[in-house]
This record gives C-alpha cells, structure tokens and sequence, in this order.
C-alpha cells in the first residue's frame, strides 16, 4: 500500500499536496511510538466544493429473498463515506469539501427543490431519480450550466436520443451490461441463449439490449418468451410449489440452448428460474451470472478496503447504487484536486479532458465518453457470492479503449446534446 501511496504523491501536479502530505508524515514520524500525533497547523481553506445530492425517497418492493432488505439509504451512504475521503486530502491543501442532501418524500415537488439548489448556487448535483423526475430537473434553465451526475439510471435513452449536455452518467448503461455478458458467454462459446423477459419498461429495456449484443458479438437467440405469470402469494405455505410448477413449464422448449438470459431489472421471476428449469442450464442476466458495477463480493484492486469501509460506516454491505454515490463525490474530488477549482465550467471541462481520471478500484482510470458523457469503466461479472470474470474480456479489441467494446462506441451513438 505505501509504493501505491508515494506512486501517486509522484503524480500530483499540485506541489502544496506534496509538502502538506510530507509534513504531516515528518510529524507523525517524530512522535514517540504511542503517542498521539500532534496535530497539524490548519491550511488556508482557497477553495469550497458544495456537492448536493437530490434524491427521492421512493417506495421500494419487496426483494425477493428475505435474505434482501428493503433499504432507504441506498446510494447516499456511498457519498457520505466518499465525502470524508475527500476531505482527507483536501484539509492538507485548503480545500474543503461538504455533501448536502436533499432527500424528498416521493410526493414532494422535485422541479421546486431543484430550483431552490439552483438559486443556492450549487454547480455540483448528484442525482439519485427515476426518469421522469431526472429529466424535469436536468432540462431547467436554472441547470443548464450544472454538473448533473446521474447514479441511478441504465436508460439507454439517456445516452442516445435523450441525452443532455448537463448530465454524465456513472452506472453502466443496459447496453453495457448486455455486452460485458455477451463477451463473457462467447468467450466460453455459449452462443445460443434462450431470452426471458418481464413485462415492465426496464425488463424491455434489458432485453432490447441483449438482443443487440447477440447480433453484436455473433450469438443467437434460439428461443424468446416473456413472462406473464402474476406473483401471486409466493409467500404462502404453497409458494414454492407454484413456483416450482412455473419454472419448468417456462423454460420448456423444442430449441436447445446453452443459456437461459433473464430480463428481470424489475425483480418479479428471475431468482426463481435457477434450479428450476426444464433442462439444466445457468441463468444469467438481471439475476444468476450478473454484470455490474459493483458486487459485495469484488475484493480485487484493494476492492476489500473499499467495502470493508463502507460496512463500518453503514453497517450494511455496499451495494451498486452505493458504490455510484460514492464514486460520484470521488469524481467531483477528483476533478477539484486537479483544477483548484470548484466551478462548473471548469469541471465540465476537466471531466471530459484526456487528463481526467479517477480511481475506482477497478484497476485502471475511469473516464468518461466525450460523444455520451458515460463513464467507461470494466464491468463485473459475478454469481451471487463470488467474482466470476471481469469484462472487457480478452480478445475483444478497440483501436483506443477496450472497454468502448462495451456499450454505444462513437460512430454508433445517436446522442445529440439537448440543449435546455
């Protein structure tokens, strides 16, 4: 861990870091062992970096699994761990970093509340909102010229026909995920998928997408169904027999298959596909072999640290949604470290430079996609409790990124930044 810390000292353009950081390390060296640090003269606070996070507090369902709990701090949790990394490093060099939550009941107006940011003169917006709500606040005038991070949506909309200029995207989007699976299942030559969807906007979506990684990457979808069973009480002493009867009944099929891939974002049938169908094949998709951004199970790339910090400050295990609340305040730091600056035009600037980079542990910088404004990033290829292959995988090539082999590469995007 030291070689990491003192490879990225060498790398930091802003020679006040260097010396604060020597300082502070000469100090804590001298002290005699057992003593407590003496502590540091404060640093000149020059630059202030307001970050807001605007979310709704919207009725969650029930997970499927008992073993899930329903939680009403997802996403925000990150960014208040992320909040104080910041401020590690930017006590050391008169920065000062501060998170203000707008957290609305599911009813309350979020176009007003986003215009009371606005008048506040925030710059830096974290959005945690469902489409509707998202793009009403992103297409205000009184936002225009505001950084707007989305960390909740996979849309594909947003980043094609319904892109907008003032709005960059952190979770990978439905084309994304399709293809960082589709590279994966080619990759063990299991190219005939049978395609099982749900009846809701986002299960459509998904399946959409996975539709045009199987053209994409050269596989086949030998069997398509939707599911149009209702829940019912699957809860009831009975459940798991309906359930049981379902599945099989679902999955039965003349076409052979290597796959069943689940469009299941909404959560209603998807867990129970597994040991249920009516040949023995693995699930993958929304549940089974899942492609993410973030797993409870990633230990990679010091992954660990990252998640055992998170457990101590929320007490909970850190999920997706919470590792893009997180990685969208580090973005921000990031960009404030670099710039010395902490307006939006400077930052928009920097975040879409070749000089912009943050970690993620993931192994390399994340970036974002001048042509979208979404970031790129390797997506995780997991089972319910263990790391399976990370994508991009080897041999799918790209003239700059490999991971632009994921999702819309430029000459494929139809975004055209609306302008509000």
């Amino acid at each position: 861990m030291l070689s990491h810390f003192w490879d990225r000292v060498s790398r930091v353009r802003h020679s006040a870091l260097v010396r604060a950081v020597l300082a502070s390390l000469a100090i804590i060296a001298s002290a005699p062992v057992g003593a407590e640090p003496a502590p540091v003269d404060p640093v000149e606070i020059k630059v202030e970096a307001r970050m807001h996070y605007l979310s709704k507090l919207y009725k969650e369902p029930p997970p499927l699994s008992l073993l899930d709990k329903i939680l009403t701090d997802e996403g925000v949790q990150g960014a208040r761990v992320a909040i104080k990394e910041n401020n590690m490093t930017g006590r050391l060099i008169g920065h000062r970093h501060e998170l203000v939550e707008h957290r609305i009941p599911e009813n309350a107006d979020v176009v007003a509340k986003a215009k009371e940011i606005a008048a506040g003169g925030a710059d830096l917006i974290i959005l945690d909102l469902e489409l509707t709500d998202l793009l009403a606040v992103a297409d205000l005038p009184e936002m225009a010229d505001k950084v707007l991070l989305n960390i909740r949506l996979s849309d594909d909309d947003l980043r094609m026909e319904q892109c907008r200029q003032n709005l960059f995207h952190l979770p990978p989007s439905w084309a994304m995920r399709a293809d960082a699976l589709a590279q994966y299942l080619v990759w063990k030559k299991w190219t005939n998928w049978f395609l099982i969807a749900g009846k809701g906007t986002k299960d459509q979506q998904y399946a959409a997408a996975i539709k045009r990684s199987a053209t994409k990457f050269g596989a086949k979808i030998v069997e398509e169904k939707e599911y149009k069973y209702e829940a019912g009480s699957r809860r009831v002493d009975s459940g798991h027999q309906q359930i049981q009867t379902q599945m099989p009944l679902l999955t039965q099929t003349r076409a052979d298959y290597d796959v069943i891939f689940a469009a299941d974002a909404e959560e209603a049938f998807g867990d129970y596909l597994m040991y249920r169908t009516f040949i023995p094949r693995p699930v993958v998709g929304s549940q089974g072999l899942v492609a993410v951004g973030w797993h409870r199970s990633f230990e990679q790339y010091a992954g660990t640290q990252m998640q055992n910090r998170f457990e101590r400050a929320a007490n909970r295990a850190m999920t997706e949604r919470d590792y893009y609340g997180w990685l969208a305040v580090r973005v921000f730091g990031e960009a404030v470290l670099r710039t010395n600056a902490s307006d939006a035009k400077t930052l928009k600037a920097y975040l879409l430079s070749k000089e912009f980079g943050v970690a993620g542990f993931k192994g390399q910088g994340l970036t974002f996609r001048a042509w979208d404004q979404q970031m790129r990033q390797p997506i995780l290829i997991s089972g319910p409790r263990a790391l399976v292959s990370i994508s991009p995988q080897e041999g799918f090539l790209h003239k700059y990124f490999t991971t632009d082999t994921m999702g819309f590469d430029k000459p494929e995007t139809k975004c055209r930044f609306v302008r509000n």
